[in-house]
């Protein structure tokens, strides 16, 4: 099969009022870099101003790279570590009391390579209640960590994670379970 480049490149990747809101979302993700790392009602504000749903008590670094804010559903008390990344080019789901580590990669977004234009695609990523996705872990397109999961440090999850367990490695194999218990004592914020 060949690449057609030309095709993909012609592909309409965006509507109009995407790719207006991705310009205006360089200039308040400028606000949103720049502000003091204890400021994080404000950068939940500016969130909020382009489209993120974003929940109570909510800790993100100023370092946090996050593509498209509206494609943004961020629980309750949820914490994102800094340089962080939210390719959001499709939906990402953060559940309540959920932990995405320093350096961990949620990556929305890919290519159809069996198709030759390699149209974009945009699968959901969900990380469950009270999960942990620690510090440079992977989590790939079209993925749902279960909740009180744990994806070990610079783990690759490129299949759902099951509710209570923790997984390891490249690609991610569970490596233990978690207790119930285990559950409310995560707090890497």
């Amino acid at each position: 099969m060949q690449l057609d480049v030309t095709a993909n490149r012609g592909m309409q990747k965006w509507t109009a009022r995407e790719q207006l809101g991705r310009v205006f979302w360089i200039i308040g993700y400028l606000a949103f870099r720049c502000s003091p790392r204890q400021l994080w009602g404000w950068r939940n504000s500016i969130l909020r101003m382009f489209g993120a749903r974003i929940g109570k008590e909510v800790h993100i670094y100023p370092s946090v790279r996050i593509t498209i804010p509206w494609n943004l559903d961020i629980g309750d008390q949820v914490g994102i570590g800094d340089r962080a990344i939210l390719y959001a080019l499709g939906p990402i789901t953060i559940k309540s009391t959920a932990t995405v580590s320093q350096g961990a990669h949620l990556c929305a977004g890919s290519h159809d390579y069996r198709d030759p234009r390699m149209p974009l695609l945009k699968p959901p990523i969900v990380i469950g209640e009270g999960a942990w996705v620690c510090a440079d872990a992977f989590i790939g397109p079209g993925v749902t960590i279960g909740s009180s999961a744990i994806v070990g440090a610079r783990a690759v999850a490129v299949k759902d994670v099951r509710a209570g367990d923790i997984v390891g490695g490249n690609p991610a194999r569970i490596i233990g379970t978690r207790a119930p218990s285990d559950a409310n004592q995560t707090e890497s914020r």
